[in-house]
């Protein structure tokens, strides 16, 4: 990824931040949460993006980032603040980007264990 736009004053964490991200075929973006933001996804270029949302309680939610409306692609996903998230390419190649409203900072990040899945502990 690449950090392309940070909002507020150096060094500190900003009203909102944006990055580009690339996921390549067979490559998956390992459940994550920002705990105390939003995060929004675009779709940029590429093939389409499966992305993976769960909440606290609740079903994992399944949804495609892409361009084919009336095949319910949507352009722009939202990720609600301390929800856990997870995305892979649907093809050869993703362009994306993410904007995080307050700005991203590692502090709020949450990688989960490798293997992890909603629903187990």
């Amino acid at each position: 990824y690449a950090e392309t736009f940070r909002d507020g004053a150096e060094g500190a964490r900003g009203h909102s931040t944006a990055i580009y991200f690339l996921l390549e075929q067979e490559q998956v973006s390992a459940w994550h949460r920002v705990k105390d933001a939003a995060e929004v996804w675009h779709f940029y270029a590429g093939a389409p993006l499966a992305l993976s949302i769960h909440g606290e309680n609740g079903p994992v939610i399944e949804q495609v980032l892409g361009t084919a409306l009336a095949a319910g692609e949507r352009p722009q996903i939202v990720v609600p603040a301390g929800w856990w998230q997870s995305a892979r390419s649907l093809g050869e190649w993703t362009l994306v980007g993410c904007t995080v409203a307050p700005g991203f900072d590692f502090a709020a990040f949450e990688l989960a264990e490798p293997g992890w899945q909603p629903g187990t502990t």
